[in-house]
């Protein structure tokens, strides 16, 4: 029989399939909170271990606990401006904030993150939305324990789940030129082909092409270059021009010397102001042309998919996209199937 609630020891309530606890924190104030399990087992070892806690507390002036609140508000604070995800970050932290606001992030158990993972996907969301709020979870953690030499503990190791492979949509090159064909008549945005053109041809990120200077062009040597500031891996690169892209470029200046000489932006309105979308005009392309299931995005699976199938060397893909790893460039691989064979044939000679 379950002890009562007013004294230290688990009881059970007929709203919780889970065991509860009872004890007096380092304070004297009597808790009462879900051990987050029905194992009886495991509830008593969690309540031992809460009440050992409090116990060294009390008499050898332990740490005081390290809230959830003080993890994620010190890891936005100090990533702000500097991580391009970062309102990603703050929606993720306010899902979590709903699962962790009253964890001390000294006690966090296994148990508590599993329920966070089973919370989420009984809402439905996919499994990579699970993923990015445990790894949001687990940067905090590792940031706190890094900057206050603390020693919290992360229960979201080994919890990541299970993905599918990512989504490639690209175009072939008939596609694009209908693409294109259909943004040209689209008065409204005079800058749309150039940017379809530059990110097939470049493999550039929508806003590292709107957020483009001139003072980041060099005609000379046909590149644009790329800062740490502009690129979502916080990486300074810098992107050669082909023909096609060079053409874009070339385009734009020629917009800029009409209507608006002393813009910086690369991309702007005829009164030199920044273009900050192209979502809806896009879109609209799109549809003209016949296009569906493709995003801006996949302008840039185009342009990988394209020098995959022209045997271009992965890691050349990899520097001129900018990824993180040889591995987000592998993913094009399957595409082309011909380098696979031309390598097995080697074989025979």
């Amino acid at each position: 029989m379950a002890k009562r609630n007013d004294k230290d020891g688990l009881y059970q309530r007929k709203d919780s399939p889970y065991w509860w606890a009872s004890f007096k924190d380092a304070s004297g104030k009597r808790v009462r909170c879900s051990t987050g399990t029905s194992d009886r087992q495991e509830s008593e070892a969690l309540l031992s271990k809460w009440k050992l806690e409090a116990f060294q507390q009390r008499q050898w002036n332990a740490p005081e606990e390290v809230t959830f609140q003080q993890v994620i508000l010190y890891f936005l604070k100090e990533t702000k401006g500097v991580k391009r995800s970062h309102d990603d970050d703050c929606s993720n932290a306010r899902t979590l904030r709903e699962s962790f606001e009253d964890e001390d992030m000294r006690v966090l158990t296994p148990v508590k993150v599993g329920q966070y993972v089973a919370k989420r996907k009984s809402e439905g969301v996919s499994n990579a939305t699970v993923n990015r709020g445990l790894a949001l979870l687990s940067a905090a953690i590792n940031r706190y324990n890094r900057d206050f030499m603390e020693n919290l503990p992360n229960p979201t190791r080994g919890r990541k789940l299970k993905e599918p492979e990512a989504r490639i949509r690209y175009l072939t090159r008939e596609e694009a030129e209908m693409l294109i064909a259909q943004a040209e008549v689209a008065f409204r945005a005079p800058h749309l082909p150039d940017f379809i053109r530059l990110a097939a041809h470049t493999g550039c990120r929508a806003q590292e092409m709107l957020g483009l200077e001139w003072s980041r062009v060099d005609l000379e040597k046909r590149q644009i270059l790329l800062e740490g500031s502009h690129t979502k891996t916080a990486k300074r690169r810098s992107v050669p021009l082909n023909k096609v892209a060079f053409q874009a470029i070339l385009n734009r200046q020629a917009f800029c010397l009409e209507h608006c000489p002393e813009s910086p932006w690369v991309f702007c309105n005829s009164q030199g102001e920044r273009i900050c979308s192209v979502k809806k005009s896009f879109a609209s392309a799109c549809r003209r042309a016949g296009i569906t299931n493709f995003r801006i995005h996949d302008l840039r699976h185009t342009c990988a998919t394209w020098l995959t199938t022209a045997r271009v060397a992965t890691a050349e893909i990899r520097d001129l996209l900018g990824h993180s790893s040889i591995n987000m460039t592998e993913k094009y691989a399957h595409l082309a199937p011909e380098n696979v064979r031309q390598a097995v044939e080697v074989l025979d000679k």
